[in-house]
């Protein structure tokens, strides 16, 4: 398959609403970190095979038509570039929001303890999603300036009839006018929020070996493709 469509935008800018959005328009299925974690004792060496400098796109994107999310927004260049006829979407937020919402979610040290076990997990986000953080990602001054350099490079290096800045919570039609296709019916989707995340961690339990991860990821999946668009999608 070829990928249409390429997400730019970096997690915790409604990457998942917008990977629910994308395959109820019929741009899926949608690559988005929740993929990797349904699969990762296959997934995740692919991706740090592409971190080293040989990626297989073709092996790692087959049978997706669309991505958003961590790991393939770090890769919007090369990945534009095998895939030169997608259209590319930067998803945005207000920086600080952006860093209060990842603080206590994706990048919180009770988030990254539970999924960076020891080994390949580990080198798999350290070269995939934080690997320009560093020991800056406590640092609100340091991720707000990251976050606007990441936006702006896309908005500078996109071809603009190719590009779709698009702001979290701004809905369907700027996206489906983007895409050349109807407005649904459905309300567009609103999954994965900060305070959903973080009452999912709260409720505890032992770390999970790689088998209940990709089981329990499955689930949630399916269970916010149900909350989103109900029982047929």
């Amino acid at each position: 398959m070829t990928l249409k469509v390429i997400g730019a935008g970096l997690g915790r800018t409604r990457t998942l609403s917008l990977k629910l959005a994308l395959e109820h328009l019929g741009f899926g299925p949608c690559y988005h970190m929740v993929e990797v974690l349904t699969d990762l004792q296959h997934k995740v060496p692919q991706w740090i095979e592409a971190a080293n400098g040989n990626p297989d796109w073709d092996a790692i994107f087959e049978g997706y038509h669309s991505t958003t999310d961590y790991p393939a927004c770090m890769y919007w260049r090369e990945l534009l570039a095998k895939y030169p006829d997608a259209k590319v979407i930067l998803t945005v937020r207000d920086p600080d929001s952006w860093f209060e919402s990842g603080s206590v979610t994706v990048f919180s040290p009770a988030h990254r303890e539970r999924l960076e076990q020891a080994g390949p997990m580990a080198e798999f986000f350290k070269s995939s999603v934080f690997s320009e953080i560093g020991e800056g990602v406590n640092d609100r001054q340091f991720m707000t300036d990251y976050f606007r350099r990441w936006n702006q490079s896309v908005i500078d290096e996109a071809p603009p009839e190719k590009l779709l800045v698009y702001q979290a919570g701004e809905g369907w039609q700027p996206l489906c006018d983007f895409l050349g296709v109807p407005v649904p019916a459905e309300p567009y989707p609103r999954v994965n929020t900060r305070e959903e995340m973080v009452a999912r961690r709260q409720q505890g339990g032992t770390r999970p070996d790689f088998d209940t991860m990709e089981a329990m990821m499955r689930q949630r999946l399916a269970d916010m493709k149900r909350e989103a668009f109900g029982a047929a999608e």
